[in-house]
This record gives C-alpha cells, structure tokens and sequence, in this order.
C-alpha cells in the first residue's frame, strides 16, 4: 500500500462522487475543457439500455484528428508524436514530430480520396506496426472513412471474414513484415483473403520487407508514389460527434468475430481523459504501450488517447525476445521511458527468464507501470513491481474491454493504494457493480458475482456492426438495464475489484463456484511453474471437476511428474481448499494464445471433455501448433 498520498486519494473520491451523482455536468465541463469541438452539443447524453441505444454530445460536431494532431501544431509541432522502433536493433529508430505526421496523415488522406474512399467507406488496415499504420488510422478519420484494422498476424480467413462483414472498399497493407528474426508475407495473406471479398476495389501496398510480391493490375498501388504525389494539406472532414469512427473485431465465445463500432465524440473525451490520468502523463514523457495497434489498447493508448494529450507515443515493431530478452528494457533506457504499458503473459515470460537482461539496463527513467488484457496473478505482480518499478512505481492494473473502449477500473498512481491481483476501483464515471444469477444486485463488500455496469460512459461501443440484435443478446439481456462484462468479479473489504476471469471460466465443482484465475494463481506460485490454466470438465458426481493444463520453467521439465501434482495441489488446498484440488494435471510444452496473448480455454475446454471434432478455426492462434501436441498427450 505504498506510492500514493492520502490527499490525493480524498480528491479521487470527491471526483468521483460528482462524477456519478452529475455525470452529464462532469462530462461536459471536461468535453468542453479539454477538446476542440467545431459545434458544440445540445444534448450531453441520452440513453436506453433496453434498446439498446446511448448517444454522447449529441448535435456536436469536430473531427477527431484535429484534436490529436491540428490543435498541437502551434505549440508542440517539434516534439515528437511517434517514436517509432524498428524490429531490428540496428534500424535507428524514427522519430516523427506533430507537424510532419499532420503532413503525413494529410498526404494519405489525400491519397484515399483520390482513390474513390469517402465519409462512411470502411477501409480495413492489415499493416505491421509500422508509422503507415498509425498513419492510415489517422488518415482514415480525418476523411470520415471508418476504419477496420485486423492484426497483421490472423490468417487469411480471418481477414477476409471481417473485410466482408464490414463490407470494406479498400485494404492497406505491406509487402510484409517482420517479427524477431522472422519475415511474414502479408501481401500474400492478402491476396489469398481477397479471393473471397467481391467488394474491395483497391488495395495500397506499403513497402517494409522490400521482397517480391504480386501486384493485381488495376487494384493494388504502391502507397509511397502516390503519397509523393499528393498535396500535403488536408482540411478535416467535419463529424457529428455520434458518427462511426472505427469497427474493431473481438471474437466472440461462440460465432463469428463482433465488429465493435465505436463512435468520434465519445471515445475521443474518455480516452483521452483515462490516458491522462491512468498513466499521470506530463509533458516531457515518454510513453510506451507494447500492445499491437490491430487491438483495442492499441487504438485507444498508442494512437488516440496519448496524441490527444500531445503525448510523445513509442510504437515498437518488434517482439520482447528479439534480439534477446532483454529488448524492452534496451528500449526503456535508449529512450527514457516514463510509462509503460504491456500484458501479463509478456511480464511472466520475461520473469521466467531471470534477472540478467533486466539488471544490465537502467531502467531510472521509469515513474508508472500498466497492465492489460487479464489479470496479473500475484507472482508476476511482485516481479514487475520489485525488479521493473524497483517498488517506486505504482502498478495500474487496468481492467476494460474492447466493447468498452478505455479503462474501467484501475488504480490511478500516486493516489490509489496498490493491492496485488486487484484493479481496484473504477474510474472516474464509471458505475460498477455485482449481480448474482437470479438477477439481484449484490450489495456490501467482500462479495462476488458478475460485473456489470449501471451507466453509460462516453466510450461505450454503440453496437455491433450491421447486428444490433446482437449487440442487445449479447451485453444488455443477462440483466435489466445493465451492460453486462461477461466477467467476473469480487469485491473486497474496502471496496477494490478484483475480476476473477470469464463468467464461462467460473467451474460449478459440486455446488461450489470456482473461479479459474485464483487457482492459476495458487499453481503459479509453485516454483517449477512457468503458467497454467485451468478449465472443468464433465464429471459424474460432481457435475464439473477441474482439468489443469501446466507449463514448466526449463529448469523444471525433467521432474518427476507425479510428485509434481502432488505439490502444486498441496498448494491449491493451502490457498483455495481441497474442493478445488485439479482431478487431472497435464504438463504442456505451451498453451493455445490468440495475438493479443490470452489463452484459449475455449479450445482446452473442448480437448478436456473429449470434444476435439469441435475445436474450430485455429489458424489465427499465436502457436496453432501446440494444439495437437496437447491432444496427442492428453490425459
């Protein structure tokens, strides 16, 4: 409970109850403080979460990249926007200031109006984390076109399922990319995908791997030519505050991907509002998030988030093992990091790998450290605290989702006390609470049941692309007038939240809920484990038991396997209790991830119940690979 100050955490709290006892009135006075509108709203909110229907600033008009780059030029043009870092180590890395990405971002605009794209046209953005990538975003804004940008890593199909659902006229993509010590051929994905997608008139090639690729006479054009040719100005479309801005795709638990549409005005206040205060940025910082742009963290705090603050916003092409384990930290120091933001699974692959790559580098520079995409269990915690922040750098342990596009619950450093494996309290504005599964609200503290969200925050996605129905199934009908997360969560003594996975990853093992993330928790703590997961499967008498899939660290892979099991339930009976003692342990060289790093249970859940005929499509895994190898050695 140290790096914060008592005043500092009475003033969240007075923030915070006006925040939901007048949250039109909070709203508005930062809309209006902090942001360029081109006409002002008549209306701060209107809402209706049985339709479900929720408008932000309506009537108000601006364009959101006049915000993140126009309304900067007078007063940071020189200062670095995006700090660009290159796969290889001896790439120098770019740095672009405010005025030459205005120019940038204008050029391509420019480009994408002479190649037919208009307001409300999607273009999709299948591009490595590259500057064109944060370019084409920003390009696509500025004109009114709603962007779709698809990591540059999901497999053809993949691609061209959501090229169609969104019915995209345009792709942008490169010759290639690189990732480590790899090179991967994306205008050949492309290529592939677009056999399938009757809509996409042109696609835009950027070069970055400089090799030999195919090029469709009359669709596909080379970016830098015409971005040579085009005039270097832009003026903004003018949106209405409740326009699309972009479609991202999350996949669902069942079906295909949701294409998440989030709206200008909106999204632009919140996020530029949580990047603000989340991450404490000032001035002079150097901020870094190493999530990929073709992510929600990606598009809220690489791109618009910090460039709406005027923040200078590292992109790192590159992967945290390449040249060797220690390239986050060389980055850190080469650029005196002050913010830094990555994932779980990031920070325990690199703890697996000891202390030398971090103990090599002066990591002084750092005042806050973030994660995201799941919770941190609490041995990963300790290490990014103790040996990252050197326990003088407050951890925010952010908790969101792409459907809500910013941060919902974390702490906010120097002013909330920190707890291991906690997100602790929501963000300004924001309304959590706990309902059970009749239905009923969960009053009181140190209780636990299914988050949800009472009110409308001005980032929330407005619907699923082209499925409102949907949209209503998915997240407004588990409960009344609430947006229900899918998660679950509990509630300590004071008040903080700590999310105990997905309401799916929630084992009824003979009456009993277990959720699967303090188990994990209680298994990683074992000293010859590198990560594990937990799912149920059918079981006669209990109904569910529970099935863990384990890695081991290196130094641990030839041990006796049995003694092994015997330890690591040993210590879920110590932490949890026999009831949640694991009735099978299979030892795994590696767990089914997608991109963004989190692990597929859907996918170990199947394999445990027997149900490998119902795994689905794969393909777009980070390691597809371990898949069979797991069912090969499946217990």
């Amino acid at each position: 409970m140290s790096n914060y100050h008592i005043k500092q955490f009475e003033e969240y709290f007075q923030v915070y109850k006006k925040s939901v006892t007048q949250p039109e009135q909070f709203w508005e006075e930062i809309a209006e403080e902090h942001f360029y509108w081109r006409k002002k709203w008549n209306k701060v909110l209107s809402w209706d979460f049985a339709k479900p229907e929720i408008k932000w600033f309506e009537g108000a008009q601006l364009n959101i990249t006049e915000n993140c780059l126009d309304r900067h030029l007078h007063s940071r043009a020189h200062k670095t926007a995006i700090l660009f870092e290159p796969n290889n180590p001896n790439e120098p890395a770019e740095h672009i200031t405010y005025k030459q990405l205005h120019e940038r971002v204008c050029r391509f605009a420019n480009v994408l109006k002479e190649q037919g794209i208009n307001k409300g046209d999607r273009v999709c953005i299948y591009l490595p984390m590259i500057p064109e990538l944060a370019v084409s975003v920003l390009a696509c804004a500025r004109i009114g076109a709603i962007h779709s940008v698809v990591f540059a890593g999901f497999s053809a199909t993949a691609l061209s399922t959501r090229i169609n659902d969104c019915d995209a006229k345009m792709v942008i993509t490169s010759d290639g990319s690189y990732r480590g010590a790899k090179t991967i051929d994306l205008k050949g994905i492309v290529d592939e995908a677009l056999e399938d997608c009757n809509g996409v008139t042109s696609v835009l090639v950027a070069k970055r791997i400089h090799s030999e690729i195919n090029m469709k006479e009359g669709r596909d054009h080379w970016l830098q030519p015409l971005l040579d040719e085009a005039y270097k100005d832009y003026t903004a479309e003018i949106m209405d505050a409740e326009d699309p801005l972009f479609i991202l795709y999350t996949s669902g638990s069942t079906g295909k991907p949701k294409g998440m549409m989030h709206t200008c005005g909106g999204y632009m206040v919140y996020t530029a509002y949580t990047f603000k205060n989340v991450f404490q940025y000032r001035e002079e910082d150097v901020y870094w998030c190493t999530a990929d742009i073709g992510w929600i963290t990606g598009h809220s705090y690489i791109v618009y988030g910090p460039l709406a603050n005027g923040a200078t916003t590292v992109m790192f092409e590159g992967v945290p093992s390449y040249p060797d384990y220690g390239r986050f930290w060389d980055i850190v120091e080469k650029h005196k990091v002050s913010q830094f933001y990555t994932a779980p699974t990031a920070i325990r692959a690199l703890a697996k790998q000891g202390n030398a790559f971090v103990e090599k580098h002066d990591l002084s520079s750092l005042k806050v450290l973030g994660t995201v995409g799941e919770p941190i269990n609490e041995e990963a915690w300790h290490w990014y605290n103790e040996n990252i922040g050197k326990k003088k750098s407050p951890i925010a342990d952010t908790w969101w989702q792409t459907e809500t596009g910013g941060i919902m619950i974390s702490p906010i450093p120097f002013c909330t006390p920190t707890k291991p494996t906690y997100a602790t309290l929501p963000f300004i504005g924001v309304q959590p609470t706990l309902m059970n599964e009749k239905g009923e609200e969960i009053k009181g503290n140190q209780v636990e049941g299914r988050l949800c969200i009472k009110y409308p925050w001005p980032s929330i996605a407005r619907t699923i692309w082209g499925n409102h129905q949907r949209y209503k199934d998915t997240y407004f009908s588990a409960y009344d007038n609430m947006y229900f997360t899918g998660d679950g969560a509990l509630r300590d003594e004071v008040g903080y939240y700590r999310i105990t996975g997905r309401v799916d990853d929630v084992i009824i093992v003979s009456g009993h809920n277990l959720g699967t993330a303090p188990i994990e928790d209680a298994i990683n703590e074992h000293q010859a484990v590198a990560e594990s997961a937990i799912v149920g499967f059918p079981h006669d008498v209990k109904g569910n038991a529970l099935y863990g899939y384990v890695t081991l660290k290196g130094s641990s892979e030839g041990r006796n396997q049995d003694n092994l099991r015997q330890e690591i339930n040993q210590l879920i009976t110590d932490r949890i209790g026999p009831i949640a003692k694991l009735n099978k342990i299979q030892f795994v060289e590696g767990l089914p991830k997608t991109r963004s790093g989190k692990i597929m249970r859907r996918i170990l859940r199947k394999i445990a119940a027997s149900e490998m005929d119902q795994l689905g499509d794969t393909s777009t895994l980070l390691n597809p690979e371990v898949v069979q190898r797991i069912i090969d050695d499946r217990l």
